[in-house]
């Protein structure tokens, strides 16, 4: 049998042949595996173990911007595809929590929305915060993950099982890590670690579905 003729020059609407060929197209897209980074690949073993996801908050969960308000207050940025990736990677059964220096209500108001297992502030002995969660959790280090910027995160960074830093983060950090992400903090950064863990976990997939209907 001929192949079926798509061609309508001058024509304002796609014919059913185009409309087949576009389907066709758009399933094999979807068939398609995605194009993985060698770091993102190398990655994947530890990211296999992680039932917990620790994140620092400034260049983290955020650009690092402090914008002081008047009378006292204080607001931070942060991001929407950021968020949508926590309640994934919480959804398929991995926890999400902040270790951070600093304390914010507005910090505090962003990890209740997102429904955070844990949220320590004020802590600037990150390692013995770390230290009570473990206990609290019965997780060992291999089976925790940190996301850190600065040198204040190095004892976390040194002590769990995958340690990630944004793109933003200082040079030193980068050396520390064992993945760094493409995207900077406050800026997708956070979803790309999500992201990494659901695909590591088989899951990836499975949330996605949730949507694409």
């Amino acid at each position: 049998m001929a192949e079926q003729d798509c061609g309508r020059p001058g024509a304002s609407y796609p014919t059913d042949c185009e409309l087949t060929e576009a389907l066709r197209d758009r399933a094999m897209q979807r068939s398609r595996p995605l194009e993985r980074s060698v770091a993102w690949q190398d990655a994947l073993a530890r990211a296999r173990q992680v039932q917990l996801l620790l994140l620092d908050v400034d260049g983290v969960l955020t650009d690092g911007s402090l914008i002081y308000l008047p009378g006292g207050g204080e607001a931070k940025s942060f991001n929407s595809q950021d968020g949508l990736g926590i309640r994934l990677l919480q959804d398929s059964g991995v926890a999400v929590g902040i270790i951070t220096a600093r304390s914010s209500e507005v910090v505090e108001r962003r990890a209740h929305d997102l429904k955070m297992a844990h949220v320590l502030q004020g802590q600037q002995d990150k390692l013995t915060a770390y230290e009570s969660i473990l206990k609290a959790t019965g997780l060992r280090p291999p089976q925790t993950a940190y996301m850190g910027d600065d040198f204040m995160d190095l004892p976390l960074l040194n002590r769990v099982g995958f340690a990630v830093a944004p793109a933003n983060a200082v040079a030193e950090i980068h050396r520390r890590v064992h993945y760094t992400t493409e995207r900077s903090g406050g800026r997708g950064a956070v979803r790309e670690v999500c992201d990494l863990i659901l695909e590591a976990q088989g899951n990836l997939a499975r949330m996605q579905a949730k949507f694409d209907r």
